[in-house]
């Protein structure tokens, strides 16, 4: 794989026109040079393997000399995260990405301590969108999550992305949750093959309250426990993607 890895438009008559922040940092921070093999991606899927024919550092153009299209993971999963504090979430959305995650929904709850308004909460989309941009540079992910407006956790539960979802589960410290391999199993056994679409719910710092669990069970959510240890929230959105990015591939 190449060390040159840039988000890019379609190509036009064989070549890559970069805009001038992907060719800033191709150029400047990353020193590409002229004739360097470069891997351009759209975020839904294909890549490119080019040759790096014009370094301009405002405006660097690239040769197309192969075209690739990579599938998705077998299951699409959506990240619904309560807000945690300070530039955690900023973490979350990295790891998401590396992860595979299909979707990232940031939420608010009666636990969360970060409340945005429009414009702050704007601002905090686009941050959350550049991080997710470099997690897929540096992982080789072709796929870019999608990135929500945030919203509260009961328009969440009434959403069409819920609605659709064929696997609901939600990280709980609560009495009676249950273990994730009982949970695919049952679908397993229920449906003959593993969920192309799912949910992880994961909550703030000192979890959902007890009627936000009511709420999303009431919405067809299963609780799930993480291991016995209580696991900060960024922890438990890792921990959660990651198991249940296993517990899929198979199909």
């Amino acid at each position: 794989m190449s060390d040159f890895r840039v988000f890019a438009p379609a190509p036009v008559q064989g070549s890559i026109f970069l805009p001038a922040a992907e060719s800033h940092h191709l150029v400047t921070v990353n020193r590409a040079r002229t004739g360097d093999t470069v891997v351009a991606f759209d975020g839904r899927g294909t890549e490119w393997t080019c040759e790096l024919t014009d370094a301009r550092k405002a405006g660097a153009t690239l040769r197309v000399t192969a075209t690739h299209t990579r599938a998705a993971l077998p299951c699409a999963i959506t990240l619904a995260q309560a807000l945690p504090k300070g530039g955690v979430m900023d973490d979350i959305v990295r790891h998401a990405t590396e992860l595979g995650a299909a979707r990232i929904v940031p939420l608010e709850t009666e636990r969360t301590q970060v409340h945005l308004d429009g414009g702050r909460s704007d601002k905090k989309i686009e941050k959350w969108r550049t991080a997710a941009l470099e997690a897929a540079k540096q992982c080789g992910n072709p796929f870019l999550p999608e990135i929500c407006p945030v919203q509260s956790l009961a328009a969440f539960l009434t959403s069409d992305v819920v609605q659709s979802a064929q696997l609901k589960l939600v990280a709980s410290l609560h009495p009676g949750a249950r273990s994730l391999r009982a949970c695919t199993s049952m679908f397993r056994s229920e449906h003959g093959c593993a969920p192309k679409e799912a949910i992880w719910l994961v909550g703030p710092e000192g979890d959902f309250s007890p009627t936000e669990i009511q709420a999303a069970q009431a919405a067809g959510f299963i609780p799930v426990t993480l291991g016995p240890l209580v696991l900060r929230c960024d922890t438990a959105a890792t921990a959660a993607l990651a198991v249940l990015s296993y517990e899929t591939l198979s199909g």
